[in-house]
């Protein structure tokens, strides 16, 4: 990958085997980067940057007002999200093994022994997360492959530090980022879609997005919805 540098903005460059000139600014740090037809040469492209740097910094400052979550300590009365709602913190105690309920509307309460370290306490909200979340996926995953007519033979769920998702196109394997179930449903099915549309087309190409366009029209508003709600303290980006 190849970088330039336009009014104190560093902008990655990916060549792909692409018609068309794309540019992206991603959350939460306003990354720019810009993907460019191979034949294309560095100074086309330096232009192109600077033809686009009003909109650049537009959504850079979108980003930098975005709400951020503070690193969790896991105490109690802490706000914790889970399929995009926010939940109070409850952590009681247990003699046995660490374990997750959820409340109605308003309680998330986490059971530990009366000594447990932030990491186990970290460790043990995680895997709930991990486990309501795979509850999910199955059933979108059979839908979507009947509505775009391929075949994900394998999928997975696991911490990633800068992607929502991603797609092994030769193993037709799609991982997703545990962050997820903390997010809306239907921005979960989204990211699916999204990883599973690289199956048709690998790259982010203008075919890519007309298939995106053609079976989930509201995609972009998804994206949206899902970059507007607090991040992690992490840098997550799509």
């Amino acid at each position: 990958m190849d970088q330039i540098s336009i009014s104190n903005i560093t902008v990655d460059v990916i060549r792909k085997n692409i018609k068309n000139m794309h540019l992206a600014v991603y959350p939460p740090t306003g990354r720019v980067r810009i993907a460019a037809p191979l034949s294309v040469n560095e100074e086309a492209i330096r232009l192109f940057a600077i033809s686009k740097l009003g909109w650049i910094k537009r959504h850079q400052r979108k980003f930098e007002k975005q709400q951020r979550e503070t690193p969790r300590e896991y105490i109690e009365r802490e706000s914790h999200y889970f399929q995009g709602k926010r939940y109070l913190l409850r952590v009681k105690e247990t003699n046995g093994v660490g374990y997750v309920d959820l409340k109605g509307k308003t309680y998330v309460e986490l059971y530990v022994k009366e000594d447990a370290t932030w990491e186990y306490k970290r460790n043990i909200l995680n895997e709930w997360y991990r486990v309501e979340l795979k509850k999910i996926i199955p059933e979108m995953v059979q839908k979507w492959e009947k509505k775009l007519g391929v075949t994900v033979k394998d999928w997975g769920v696991k911490k990633m530090k800068t992607k929502w998702g991603s797609c092994n196109i030769e193993a037709q394997r799609i991982w997703l980022n545990l962050e997820l179930a903390k997010k809306p449903i239907q921005c979960l099915e989204y990211i699916i879609v999204h990883e599973m549309v690289h199956l048709l087309e690998r790259h982010h190409s203008d075919k890519f997005l007309s298939l995106m366009d053609y079976y989930l029209p509201n995609w972009k508003h998804l994206k949206e919805e899902l970059n507007r709600i607090p991040v992690s303290h992490a840098d997550w980006s799509y």
